[in-house]
């Protein structure tokens, strides 16, 4: 067996471009058109003759995520796309036409897409409701098939013709209709199952294949004979998840109650002349397809994989697996992304999918299946990267805290550390925020422990601590530390905030100090109890983001000191009009990037506000971006590239943003692209500056172009002087003034694409 790599690896985007980082593993249909195609339940890709794999998703023009199901059009050689939010894209080689008059459509009923039929430029979408016809050509909605009893909707999971016939698969039964008739007319449709060797009740499939007509209900399939019916497959052992009819063979996907998978494929008499049932390749397969004498199977798990006389090559892009909503961090090297969560209530969703790691732009995941210590371990939810080795630290929500280091794995829990276990739950040891102190100690937020904050100082011991504020099932989460080397503690179940300092020593709790920070003037003033997320900016200001906007804490150096420190609601301007910060909003994700800008999740979208707060720069939805889901999780940025990555409801994306963190010298200046291609009009950056340097662009004899301050350590220019020409072919001279005003030529960038 040989395994097949992605040809077409996600490099790093130009800024202000997106690409998305999803599972390519949950293969759910495969098809064969211009090239084999290859449905996700998150996106689509594709794989030519050659081999070259072609992602396909809202960065690349899908204009929606979470495919149900795919078909093809031979007659106008397009790929029909439709989503579980029943909107439809027909993709037609690199050109992505959207049909959304389902998805918008006010008529109530089960409007979901089923199954998808093509023929002679019609798409027959098989519906809860009933079949809805789509015109490939002129991208509109042709017709809709009403053909439940007495005219009402009913689900069709399968339909297709012969010379005579269209036949529908249905809840109430295998229904046909003559080709001559009018089939929007239910009266013209007549119940043929029941009668002639067909059993009554709903059908799962209907297909012909060799001028023969086949229909399936539930493991057994049944072919037409004249106006007779008979049993043709069937296999107690062996249930049918899915059957396809394709170039005269019925291509069978089975999996038995032991959980033995395989994929059979039948000749027209009902013979099995093949089996796929490799490990490995084959565990839950969903679809299957042959095409020039190879075997193609998507399946859940592995993705899809191709099948010859030689062996099995797999074709997966790369990617984490499942959707990652658990915490992301990011040292400048690579990025992890805790795959774990819990729901609303703060329950264990049993997730198993571990840690993944984004490291030259490739996806690496620590797990059950490569490392077995994970077995019993579900839901990792919080991560830190230790400041001395680099290694990680993972708090999983019930299996304790884990270290990865190399490819050592380490699990601290019950005997080996101070983490208790939950009191609701004895055996439950749940890690559920993470974060250094200034003085290499990790604390720990221990989940519903009797005592819920435990740090693992820099010399490895352990110390637990009582949080002496009483907060509803011991609920603690996020853990962040202050220029102060304080705690702030997130309390989930409209608790508030904890904010902890230690005093001249961990193990002197006798100078220990503690704040409960809450709603209301003189209790805290945060705009809510439901604290969501935490952020410390580079002025060292704690923002606070709860289930109504957003409050700042703006001296949290003396918090324990006579007068206290209230957080303040700020005031945000957009356009005309002012108001409390995302006041309406929940705000559950947060990060700075290198010019202390804010990037804000919520549950409508992703904002990017200026350092202040008081000015929107960007707001990114669904609807205007490539964002995957309004539902924003987790923010993270990686300090070197400015690349933001954003984990939401669908999976996660990454946006390559303006903003870098600012360096301590210029020595390490780069410039990209450079040098600039022909017909290029994108943004050219100047990377590695120091901290907001003003940065002049002149030509070789000193005369000035442009200049502009840095945002962090980098600065954008597009090609083009104050007076907005786009400047002439040649060197360019970049030149950095420090803070004691002295300039210095940093580098240098090639134009081949000017005037």
């Amino acid at each position: 067996m040989v395994s097949g790599m992605c040809s077409l690896l996600a490099q790093l985007p130009p800024i202000g471009y997106w690409r998305e980082h999803l599972d390519y593993r949950s293969a759910i249909q495969v098809l064969k058109g211009d090239k084999v195609y290859c449905a996700t339940t998150a996106a689509l890709f594709s794989v030519n003759d050659d081999d070259e794999i072609r992602r396909y998703s809202k960065v690349t023009g899908l204009t929606d995520i979470g495919i149900r199901c795919i078909g093809w059009d031979s007659t106008t050689a397009q790929l029909v796309i439709a989503y579980n939010n029943n909107n439809l894209d027909v993709l037609k080689k690199e050109t992505v036409t959207n049909i959304s008059d389902i998805k918008r459509s006010p008529i109530a009923g089960n409007k979901t897409i089923y199954a998808i039929y093509c023929r002679n430029g019609l798409a027959y979408l098989c519906s809860g409701m009933g079949v809805i016809v789509a015109n490939l050509q002129k991208y509109e909605i042709k017709d809709t098939w009403l053909i439940g009893n007495n005219g009402g909707q009913v689900k069709v999971n399968g339909l297709c013709t012969d010379a005579s016939f269209y036949y529908a698969a249905t809840e109430e039964g295998l229904k046909r209709v003559a080709i001559n008739a009018d089939p929007s007319n239910y009266t013209n449709w007549t119940i043929i199952s029941g009668v002639n060797g067909l059993p009554a009740g709903p059908f799962t499939n209907v297909m012909s294949t060799g001028n023969l007509v086949f229909a399936q209900k539930k493991d057994s399939v049944f072919v037409l004979s004249g106006s007779n019916w008979n049993l043709w497959y069937t296999d107690a052992a062996w249930p049918i998840i899915s059957a396809t009819a394709i170039d005269t063979k019925i291509l069978v996907c089975q999996q038995s109650g032991t959980g033995n998978a395989r994929v059979i494929q039948l000749s027209l008499t009902g013979s099995i002349e093949k089996t796929f049932s490799q490990q490995g390749f084959i565990n839950r397969p969903f679809s299957t397809i042959t095409e020039s004498g190879k075997g193609w199977v998507s399946d859940s798990t592995n993705g899809l994989t191709r099948f010859t006389a030689t062996g099995a090559v797999s074709f997966v892009p790369n990617g984490p697996p499942g959707i990652s909503t658990g915490e992301m961090v990011s040292d400048g090297e690579q990025l992890y992304a805790a795959a774990g969560g819990v729901n609303d209530l703060w329950q264990s969703l049993r997730n198993r999918n571990g840690v993944s790691q984004f490291s030259v732009n490739e996806w690496h995941t620590f797990r059950y299946d490569n490392r077995p210590a994970l077995n019993n371990i579900f839901d990792f939810v919080s991560l830190a990267i230790d400041p001395v080795d680099r290694s990680l630290w993972a708090g999983s929500y019930g299996g304790g805290l884990v270290r990865f280091r190399n490819n050592a794995t380490s699990i601290y829990g019950n005997g080996n550390s101070a983490l208790q276990a939950a009191l609701s739950d004895p055996g439950s040891y749940r890690v559920s925020g993470l974060a250094f102190d200034l003085n290499n100690n990790l604390w720990m937020s221990n989940y519903g422990a009797a005592q819920d904050l435990v740090v693992r100082k820099a010399d490895s011991s352990w110390k637990a601590f009582t949080i002496p504020f009483p907060h509803t099932e011991n609920a603690v989460s996020q853990v962040l530390v202050d220029d102060a080397n304080q705690l702030w503690i997130t309390s989930p179940k409209g608790n508030g905030i904890f904010c902890f300092n230690y005093g001249s020593g961990i193990d002197n709790t006798g100078d220990d100090k503690w704040k409960n920070y809450l709603q209301g003037g003189g209790l805290g003033n945060l705009p809510s109890n439901i604290v969501l997320c935490l952020l410390k900016d580079k002025n060292g200001f704690i923002w606070v983001g709860t289930d109504k906007g957003i409050g700042i804490i703006r001296c949290a150096g003396n918090v324990f000191g006579p007068q206290g420190c209230d957080a303040t609601l700020p005031v945000v301007q957009q356009d005309r009009f002012a108001g409390l910060l995302f006041r309406d909003e929940t705000v559950q994700a947060m990060a700075a990037d290198g010019a202390n800008r804010k990037w804000i999740g919520t549950k409508n979208g992703l904002w990017l506000l200026s350092s202040d707060g008081s000015t929107i720069v960007y707001r990114f939805t669904n609807d205007n971006s490539p964002l995957l889901s309004n539902d924003v999780k987790k923010i993270t940025i990686d300090p070197v590239t400015g690349e933001v990555f954003i984990a939401t409801a669908n999976g996660i994306c990454s946006f390559r943003s303006t903003a870098t963190e600012g360096s301590s010298t210029n020595t390490t200046v780069l410039v990209f692209p450079n040098p600039v291609p022909p017909a290029y009009n994108g943004t050219i950056a100047v990377r590695g500056l120091v901290n907001n340097a003003l940065v002049k662009i002149t030509e070789m004899n000193g005369r000035l172009v442009y200049q502009a301050r840095a945002l962090g350590g980098q600065m954008t220019w597009d090609g083009r002087d104050y007076l907005g020409n786009k400047v002439a072919s040649g060197i360019y001279l970049v030149i950095v003034r420090n803070d004691a005003g002295d300039e210095k030529i940093v580098t240098k960038i090639a134009i081949t694409s000017g005037r």
